[in-house]
């Protein structure tokens, strides 16, 4: 430690200890500025843990600095931001505790060997205050980070969770993060925290970023606490605690929004909860939640399919099929036709099977389905049965069917641009019941030319139906452009807006690929119709809407305000018979023949390959 450039005021410097060529001084030099920085009162402090924080960021598998005692430090440096605020209002110190409490979730998240040092090192207790809000929430974010990585691992687990306080507040957290951020920083540009803005922007942005990157940070608050739960969820005793009616409700709409979208957030948390029956017996108890697991699986959300595993644990479970199958039943039939979703292989056949087996298991009062959720089981079985029966029939026989059915929807299409749409809608359904099980191209097409119909009844949730089963029966599943804006329009009419901007969203995407003529983007511009949507459904779906209704931002439903601090166009979006998808703007269905046609120009990657959640 003695050396030091002739060109550095600081003695000690740990950048210049960095450059000391003979390894065992450099060691030696390390170890002892590890010791000594907590006790020192020094200006410039801020500059090595930053850089530490860099290295953390860059390196965190690399063991030095764990061996030389960086975690100890850290702990130390926290401890002394909490209790001598002196200290921490000189310099820029205030730094200081961000850097390292986020020094340790860097170097925690991929070793179970470093979470086991950092333990033993003592890192949790003052990474708890944090956890409380000792200071602000941009350090209770990077505590919750580092307290979701070390409650990961086996060995670590047990010592997060003697302190009982960590699931309470986490959940605490999880429910108040969006108003925090909201409350404490987005609302006011003039009285945002300067280090806050500097953290938030590294010191190169103005209001616009600082509130774009606010809203990023609130919803990996929100996330990393459902995560850190999510660890405590695995473990059977914890349930209760977090198994409350008021925190389950709120937990569909924990989705990470748009800017973190990477994350399962308040689903991934819902299905760990399911998967035990400790957990399952509360979220049946909740109708607002069934509903919700229904819309998600009946979605395009990315964790579509945790929302499946719901539904599906549900229904086996016989001290809760009775409470939500009635519920369940047309979603989990809507999704029967889906092939992969995933990892998840024949997920329809597995729909099927649970589906029957509540069909079987009747007999007990408890868990007996309504006479209409019964018939539509049936009506799902016998479709299975005659799928088997045209597997023996010969090729003229199925493409005499196949051309009885092109017939028919033919006069569907011709009774629907006369404007007769409860007529069309009928010669779809005949169609649908002449058309061979195999022919799905063809079937994709009368479900989604069914479903605008539906859309023209103002029948929402039979459109929804009809889209979903045209979007399971597509190939790529969920890619069917015109289903997807169907089912958005739908959505939208239940003001369900976040199912609504993901289908819109994806629908774009899809047009952006599509050879269809009717559907490509014209000079790679988004459809107006779609875009006033997508902007009417991101403002309704915002991440801070319930935070600004609630401090005033907003003014509740209907409110023309700009409640995002950017120019929004308010204006109406045309409903499904003034939409510009068809040629006379109201959706010509004789052009979906073509649609076999159209495909994607690049096969994507399946956007439900998630890294799942390391718990």
């Amino acid at each position: 430690m003695e050396k030091v450039s002739p060109d550095c005021p600081y003695p000690g410097c740990f950048f210049c200890v960095m450059k000391e060529g003979n390894p065992s001084k450099r060691r030696a030099s390390i170890l002892k500025f590890f010791r000594e920085l907590p006790s020192q009162d020094d200006d410039g402090q801020v500059l090595p843990i930053s850089g530490l924080w860099n290295t953390a960021m860059a390196h965190p598998n690399d063991p030095e600095f764990i061996e030389l005692g960086i975690f100890e430090c850290m702990a130390a440096l926290i401890w002394k931001g909490l209790k001598n605020r002196r200290w921490l209002s000189h310099d820029q110190n205030i730094y200081i505790p961000y850097y390292a409490a986020h020094i340790i979730g860097s170097y925690t998240m991929n070793m179970e060997e470093f979470a086991e040092s950092a333990v033993h090192a003592g890192v949790i207790p003052p990474l708890v205050e944090l956890l409380r809000g000792r200071l602000t929430w941009v350090e209770q974010r990077v505590a919750v980070r580092a307290l979701g990585h070390l409650a990961t691992y086996p060995s670590t687990f047990p010592t997060v969770a003697s302190h009982a306080e960590i699931l309470e507040l986490s959940i605490q957290l999880a429910m108040s993060s969006l108003e925090i951020v909201y409350s404490h920083f987005y609302q006011y540009f003039d009285r945002r925290l300067s280090y806050h803005c500097d953290l938030l922007t590294r010191g190169m942005g103005g209001v616009e970023m600082e509130s774009r990157k606010a809203e990023e940070w609130a919803s990996q608050l929100q996330c990393w606490s459902l995560q850190l739960i999510n660890c405590f969820a695995f473990k059977p005793e914890f349930l209760p605690a977090i198994c409350k009616p008021e925190f389950l409700a709120k937990l569909p709409g924990m989705w990470g929004g748009l800017v973190n979208e990477n994350s399962p957030a308040g689903i991934g948390l819902l299905r760990t909860i399911c998967h035990h029956k400790l957990g399952r017996g509360p979220v049946a108890s909740c109708p607002g939640l069934i509903e919700a697991l229904c819309n998600i699986a009946r979605s395009s959300d990315d964790w579509q399919y945790m929302a499946i595993d719901c539904l599906l644990w549900l229904l086996q479970d016989p001290s809760t099929c009775h409470k939500v199958i009635d519920k369940a039943v047309p979603t989990l039939i809507d999704l029967a036709e889906i092939t992969n979703l995933g990892d998840h292989k024949k997920l329809g056949d597995s729909i099927v099977n649970v589906l029957q087996d509540c069909i079987q298991l009747q007999g007990t009062v408890r868990s007996s389905p309504s006479n209409r959720s019964k018939e539509q089981i049936e009506e799902l079985l016998n479709s299975r049965q005659r799928l088997k029966w045209e597997k023996n029939m010969l090729k003229e026989d199925l493409h005499i069917k196949q051309a009885a059915a092109l017939v028919v929807k033919l006069e569907g299409n011709s009774l629907f641009s006369a404007g007769n749409i409860s007529g069309a809608a009928s010669k779809y359904s005949e169609a649908l019941a002449l058309c061979p099980m195999r022919s799905k191209k063809e079937r994709v097409v009368l479900y989604s030319n069914r479903a605008q119909c539906h859309l023209l009844m103002q029948q929402p949730l039979a459109a929804i139906s009809d889209a979903t089963r045209a979007l399971c029966l597509h190939n790529p599943l969920n890619r069917h452009a015109k289903s997807l804006w169907r089912r958005a329009q739908a959505y939208d009419m239940l003001a369900l807006a976040k199912e609504s901007l993901l289908d819109a969203i994806l629908f774009i995407n899809e047009c952006s690929q599509s050879n269809d003529p009717d559907l490509s983007l014209r000079q790679n511009k988004v459809p107006d119709y779609a875009e006033r949507l997508v902007k009417k459904q991101m403002r309704a779906a915002w991440l801070f809407r319930e935070a600004a209704i609630k401090h005033g931002g907003v003014h509740g439903e209907g409110n023309s305000g700009n409640i995002y601090g950017h120019e929004t166009d308010d204006s109406e979006w045309e409903t499904a018979s003034e939409s510009d998808i068809g040629n006379d703007g109201r959706d010509e269905m004789g052009d979906e023949d073509d649609d076999s046609e159209w495909k994607n120009e690049d096969e994507r990657k399946d956007k439900y390959d998630k890294p799942p959640m390391k718990a």
